[in-house]
């Protein structure tokens, strides 16, 4: 039986090994979506306690913590840390098979010296080793970037964001690149309450009065143009699906203008906003030479009465089943026509999308960059074992896997990074599997560059400019 997480964990065979250790293991990490805070990084913040770091804004966990019958008040309410801490520890109990037991484990063994195993018995073991060490200088925010190899980090930021802190850290001299992303989900939002308040905001950041459809494209150039200026090569959406509905200027102009004016929307017409807004800043993004991220198959907030007490990102979200692969076809066709289709990650949350996804990109391939429509990684619900390997077979039925972006964090806690670990173990125990199966010859220079580049060089080379 082999020793819980030891070295050679979730590695079974001698290439899966070699392949980890030697080439993927030790590479530093492009961390291209994350959720960390701009002005924490700067801040240099320095946690009080594990509880902090691990449960805080963890909707992961809160999930798992409610599944397990904990109240309330040991998962967001006014109960002490410590408490907070002893009911995640006996809800990780029973996680077995969960990617949270993994992720916890591994970031305790690398941040923390930890090598047993955390549980409702050995919680104040635990509590005391970690609070001990998140008080040295070293388990600051940056130090923990910097333990963590990263080279870049992208944030997520609203377009009327000042990026006051973006420009402190560079002004700093921190070594590791701390780039903003463009988000505008707000300002495609339509059906939303907040819509035209969130107008009104993004006029004002701009500088740009925002009457019709083309002002408001205006703005938004011009708050691409400052991100830009800022180092920005990435933009990201939260869709519901992506969505195609035919659409003439003049019809995005009158729905927009009606919207401002308070009339009330069709479903249509609102699908016909959504579409001319995201061919409109696809266009933008490919003059830039930035990636466009389109995130879809979610289902937000189900639970009303936690989303009232909570807000969103309170672990009340779900996998979503509407299609997407005929209308996002549409979508990338109508910017590839006019040669305006920027590099493009597709991600899905519902995995029964990946061989539709897996087909759709294999459509808009073309010479202007390698891999330039990723499959992207296994996203959200989909981040585990059985997830990854899912993802990353599919794209290697249906595409080419060595030119894969690999991982991101998609985190709010600066000690996710051990989930590029984690995803790296998976990916070289499949990718050793197929050469220990004779289906992928033992050549070393080949399995070398494959490896190292899903790791780190692909996304080093498709996030630039």
């Amino acid at each position: 039986m082999k020793k819980f997480m030891d070295a050679d964990f979730l590695l079974t065979t001698p290439t899966a090994k070699h392949l980890y250790h030697d080439f993927a293991e030790k590479l530093p990490i492009i961390d291209y979506h994350c959720h960390l805070s701009p002005k924490e990084i700067y801040e240099d913040v320095q946690f009080e306690n594990i509880t902090q770091v691990w449960l805080g804004g963890d909707h992961y966990k809160w999930r798992q913590m409610r599944s397990n019958g904990v109240e309330e008040k040991y998962i967001t309410g006014d109960a002490s840390d410590r408490e907070k801490f002893q009911k995640w520890a006996e809800t990780l109990e029973v996680a077995i098979g969960n990617p949270l037991y993994h992720w916890s484990h591994l970031e305790l063994q690398k941040y923390f010296g930890y090598e047993g195993h955390l549980c409702g018995d050995t919680a104040e073991e635990v509590w005391n080793l970690c609070n001990e060490k998140l008080s040295t200088p070293e388990m600051s925010a940056r130090n923990l970037i910097l333990q963590s190899n990263v080279e870049m980090v992208c944030t997520t930021d609203d377009p009327a964001d000042s990026l006051e802190w973006h420009k402190k850290i560079r002004e700093d001299g921190f070594s590791v690149k701390v780039l903003p992303s463009f988000r505008p989900d707000k300002a495609r939002a339509i059906e939303k309450e907040g819509f035209c308040d969130y107008i009104q905001t993004l006029s004002a950041a701009s500088g740009i009065a925002i009457t019709d459809f083309a002002s408001l494209v205006d703005a938004l150039r011009q708050r691409m143009d400052v991100f830009d200026e800022n180092g920005c090569v990435v933009s990201d959406h939260g869709l519901e699906y992506v969505m195609y509905e035919s659409y003439t200027d003049a019809e995005a102009d009158e729905i927009f203008k009606r919207r401002l004016a308070g009339e009330e929307l069709t479903a249509t017409e609102m699908r016909k906003y959504k579409t001319a807004f995201m061919v409109a800043v696809g266009r933008e993004y490919a003059k830039r030479h930035w990636v466009m991220q389109l995130h879809y198959g979610v289902q937000r907030d189900l639970n009303k009465k936690v989303f009232a007490a909570l807000g969103p990102d309170a672990g009340i979200d779900a996998i979503d089943t509407v299609g997407s692969s005929v209308e996002m076809g549409q979508y990338l066709n109508a910017l590839a026509v006019t040669d305006e289709l920027p590099k493009t990650i597709i991600y899905s949350l519902n995995p029964a999308d990946d061989a539709a996804i897996g087909t759709v990109i294999g459509c808009f391939q073309d010479s202007t960059a390698v891999g330039k429509i990723q499959h992207g990684s296994a996203w959200w619900f989909n981040d585990n074992k059985t997830g990854m390997i899912a993802q990353m077979t599919s794209l290697a039925n249906l595409g080419l896997l060595g030119n894969f972006v690999g991982m991101l964090t998609d985190s709010r806690s600066f000690l996710s990074y051990t989930r590029h670990e984690y995803f790296r173990r998976i990916m070289c125990e499949l990718i050793g599997g197929w050469v220990e199966n004779g289906e992928y010859p033992q050549d070393e220079k080949a399995l070398k560059r494959i490896v190292e580049g899903i790791s780190f060089y692909n996304a080093k080379r498709y996030f630039q400019k």
